[in-house]
Order: structure tokens, then sequence, then C-alpha cells
């Protein structure tokens, strides 16, 4: 439902049902898809939307049935995200998601066009429009993967020389509409594109935040929302935007502490930095949005001594001296890691050099 309303869409009717298995024509069975063709008829609707992924022949099949348009979860997933990217490199990012997925929907979609059979304008080379159009979209493919890998390239060289300038990097993660780009705006004043819809963020924004004299600046990302059964080939497209995670030397994990699934959805933001590579990264839980939930803003440490939860509201304000406490905190300690290991690797150079000079 969220889904939808975030696309621009006005859910009328809801339609559910259970079986234990998908139909290989429909998805839904026949007696189902007639009852979705009742209410479309019923209540004029224009678009059907499954909160599902659609096999290229369930989502033709459907559209015969059903006379109206038929999207998928994947679809709307990918509309959402070519409505709110921002940025060049997002743009791109959505585009080749698109084409990826396009490219499975193509077979036999152009049979009006399948046979050319001269005439005029028709004829020459005697490729099918269907070829034509998978050459097209593979020839678009490679040239945005050679666009995103340059900018990946980028990228890198950024973060190597953040990593020499020492600076402790945090970044965002979380469900989307969990909060994370309220979050950022109260912790930077970064005046980031905030709204009560799913995947409102897109595009990875960083800011230099000055945390006091102790640890100086780090820097702070507001990277894209997770979900729920995020299709493959958006994860594979936007690793590039998500890179900003597997390099972070912390990661605020924004959780909707109103959210009745909210453990839930810590489970699924979890399954996806693992996807991504990211789950070795040392992780805070902020339960965010206690105005909303009736709870004080606190600090939860594990057995460790280590902080592993603050809670905080980003619109109110409430606990964010916390928050930045506890990210001073694990910079001091990872400050401190370092120092360690410089210290226990300058012995061996020494020992080695008194082992020669005894000679």
């Amino acid at each position: 439902m969220l889904l939808a309303r975030s696309a621009g869409a006005n859910p009328v009717a809801t339609v559910t049902g259970k079986r234990s298995s998908p139909d290989a024509a429909y998805f839904v069975g026949s007696g189902k898809a007639d009852e979705i063709g009742h209410a479309v008829q019923d209540q004029k609707l224009e678009i059907v939307i499954f909160n599902h992924a659609l096999s290229p022949a369930q989502q033709r099949n459907l559209e015969k049935r059903l006379n109206v348009r038929v999207l998928d979860r994947t679809s709307l997933i990918l509309d959402i995200f070519a409505q709110r990217a921002q940025s060049h490199e997002g743009k791109l990012q959505v585009e080749l998601a698109q084409l990826q997925h396009l490219a499975t929907r193509l077979i036999r979609g152009w049979t009006h066009l399948e046979r050319q059979k001269g005439g005029i304008g028709l004829r020459g080379p005697g490729e099918t429009q269907l070829e034509t159009d998978r050459r097209l979209i593979g020839e678009r493919v490679k040239a945005l993967r050679a666009r995103l890998a340059k900018l990946r390239k980028q990228h890198e060289t950024q973060r190597r020389a953040r990593g020499r300038n020492n600076t402790f990097s945090v970044s965002l993660v979380g469900y989307t509409n969990a909060g994370k780009s309220t979050l950022f705006n109260a912790m930077t004043k970064a005046g980031v594109y905030v709204a009560d819809q799913l995947f409102a963020t897109l595009d990875t924004t960083s800011r230099r935040v000055y945390m006091g004299e102790e640890v100086g600046t780090v820097v702070v990302s507001d990277t894209v929302g997770f979900v729920r059964e995020l299709p493959h080939q958006l994860v594979a497209a936007f690793r590039a935007t998500l890179e900003e995670t597997i390099h972070a030397d912390l990661l605020l994990h924004v959780v909707d502490a109103a959210s009745p699934v909210r453990m839930e959805q810590i489970e699924q933001v979890n399954l996806v930095l693992k996807e991504i590579g990211a789950d070795h990264i040392p992780q805070i839980l902020v339960w965010n949005k206690i105005d909303a939930a009736g709870l004080e803003p606190s600090v939860e440490r594990d057995e460790y001594d280590k902080i592993s939860r603050v809670f905080t509201s980003a619109r109110t304000g409430q606990g964010l001296d916390l928050l930045r406490g506890a990210i001073t905190e694990a910079a001091r300690d990872a400050q401190d890691r370092a120092g360690a290991q410089e210290e226990y690797s300058a012995p061996d150079s020494i020992s080695t050099f008194t082992h020669v000079g005894s000679h």
C-alpha cells in the first residue's frame, strides 16, 4: 500500500489470497484472477499492482485477462527509484536497473512487428523489432556499466583521500522511511530532501561534522533506504550508492521505534548489509521517532560496555546529544585501536635492528 502511494498511485481496492505455490500462468489462481477482473470493471481501475515479483509470462497473461496494465513489486520499486533519483550517478543506476528488468520482459512483446516483410521503410537488414530492441538495450547497458565503473573509481579515489586523512566515516543505514534523512539533517544541517514516503533518498549525501577537539571532524553519509525483498538487480545496480556503507568505520542503523514491524525491518536491513559485504562493520542501533513511540532518550550498552543502542527523535532533537556522544566514543575507540596497532608493529623493527647490531 505504502509502496503504491509512494509511486503516486491511489490504491482503491485490495485483493488478498493464499496459495501453497504460485500459479504458472497467472501467479494467482484463475478464480482469484476473475475476482481481480471484477474489481477492475466495477471500480473502473486503470492499473493492477502485485506485491510480488511476476514472471514476464504471468504479467502478459494477466494484462490480457484483465485488460489493464499490470505491475509487479519490482517494476513498482523501479518506478519509485526513477522518480526519486537526483544525482547523475543515481539516474544512471536507475536506468541500468530498469533496462536489465525490461530485457527480461521483451520476449514476444513486439508480435505486431515480429515479421518485417519488407515494404517501404522496412526493407534492409531484416532484423526483427525484438532483435533490434535487444541489441539496443544490450549496447545501452554496456555503456551505462562503463560510466558507472568510472564513477566508482572516482569515489574510490575520494575515499582513499579520506582514509589518508584518517577521517572517521559514519553511514546511516536502515529500512526505508525510518527517518534517516531527518536524522542526517538534524546532525549536519544539510537540508537533504525529507518526506514521509518510501525511498525519499536515493543518492548518498556526505557531510563533514565537527565533533569537538577530542576526535575532530567525522564524515557522515546518508544512504538509500532498504526494503523487504529488494529486487536483485537493484541491489546490484545500487551497489555503488551503497559502497559508502561498505567502506564506513561505523554504521548507524536507524530504526523506526514506533513501527510494529521494527524487528523484521532490522532483520531485512542486516540481510542486505550481509549481501553487500558490510555486515562486519561496527553498528549502533538508533531507535528513532521515540516521540511517536512514547520512549525516553537514553543509551544502552552491551556486555563489553560498548554503546549498542541510542534512543532519539530526529524531529524533536531529543537524544541527539547522546548520539553525538556515541559517535565520539566510537571514533575515539577507533583512534585508540589504530594507535595500539602502530605501537604493536613498531617494536618489531627495533628488535630486528638491535638483533642485527649484536652480530
